[in-house]
């Protein structure tokens, strides 16, 4: 079975270590979420794990059947099937997203039509796909936006930086339940970054992984965010 594998990644940011030796297992397939405290190294881990300039990896291996994504550069990692959705997406002048997608390597001859289909599951009007990408979007679209983006390329994994920032109700159940889907539809294995309990009550995942003080301290299964809701993060926090 196909896997995303972490084993003890260490980064820095500066002359900061953010990341002090995670390890983490994220099987085809399956919903992992990250939970934690503010500045524990969550989204650290989206970044350092994408290749984003400034995260510096001092040691460690992320791979996904055994190639290390670490080694290649962000766009080959990207080819490798390794997709981001980021907390905030960008506005990109001039770049139409169907023709970002065929460069991404989606089949030109059906990418529009692809685009239209997915932007009618997650609800979003297909004519925003056909603009500049993300401009003049509110953050809701962009972020189902980035839904339709992964649901067209089928990335084996991908890595989702706060998809429920921004999301009402309705936008925040479709994106889910998109996400859900595709775990079936060709097995994409999903890492989920998050602060919220409410995207589990759409997104059901398969272990939940507390994050602290740059560590992986605590994982369970669903069970284990009613305990983060009750208890909050302060019996899971650890100092240097």
């Amino acid at each position: 079975m196909s896997e995303l594998r972490i084993e003890g990644l260490r980064v820095t940011v500066g002359d900061t270590e953010i990341l002090k030796g995670i390890d983490l297992v994220v099987p085809a397939g399956e919903v992992h979420v990250i939970m934690g405290p503010n500045g524990s190294g969550k989204s650290t881990l989206a970044h350092a794990l994408t290749g984003r300039p400034g995260y510096h990896v001092t040691s460690g291996t992320a791979t996904i059947d055994g190639v290390d994504l670490l080694t290649l550069e962000p766009s080959e990692r990207a080819r490798h099937g390794l997709l981001l959705a980021l907390q905030q997406p960008l506005e990109v002048a001039g770049v139409r997203p169907v023709d970002m997608l065929v460069a991404a390597g989606a089949d030109a001859t059906t990418v529009a039509e692809r685009v239209d289909a997915e932007c009618e599951r997650v609800g979003l009007r297909p004519e925003l796909l056909h603009r500049f990408l993300n401009v003049d979007l509110s953050g809701g679209e962009r972020k189902r936006a980035e839904i339709v983006q992964m649901s067209v390329l089928q990335p084996r994994f991908v890595v989702l930086d706060e998809i429920d920032s921004g999301l009402d109700v309705d936008a925040l159940g479709a994106v889910a339940r998109r996400l859900q889907d595709a775990t079936q539809e060709w097995g994409c294995g999903v890492l989920a970054i998050t602060h919220f309990r409410r995207l589990l009550q759409e997104l059901v995942p398969t272990a939940i992984h507390v994050v602290s003080d740059g560590r992986v301290v605590a994982s369970g299964g669903p069970e284990l965010a009613a305990t983060l809701e009750e208890h909050g993060y302060e019996p899971f926090r650890r100092t240097a």
